[in-house]
């Protein structure tokens, strides 16, 4: 889960596996796996800062890696 803010500066937790896509539009569009969009205050690469480090607190962002090695 990350924490990100609403245009509105309402502060909420966004379960990062479900973002498909993240845009500048130029506020910062995040758009889940489901189609809904979000637009938050946060900068596009402070969202993909987040988004990291979250795979990297729960250990997909190594898993990723490996399975990306082995396929090459």
């Amino acid at each position: 889960m990350i924490s990100v803010t609403r245009l509105n500066g309402d502060a909420f937790v966004l379960n990062a596996a479900m973002i498909e896509q993240v845009q500048a539009l130029p506020d910062t569009t995040v758009t889940l796996q489901n189609g809904k969009k979000i637009v938050v205050r946060e900068p596009v690469q402070e969202v993909i800062e987040l988004i990291t480090s979250y795979y990297q607190k729960i250990g997909i962002q190594q898993s990723l890696k490996e399975v990306s090695d082995t396929s090459e």
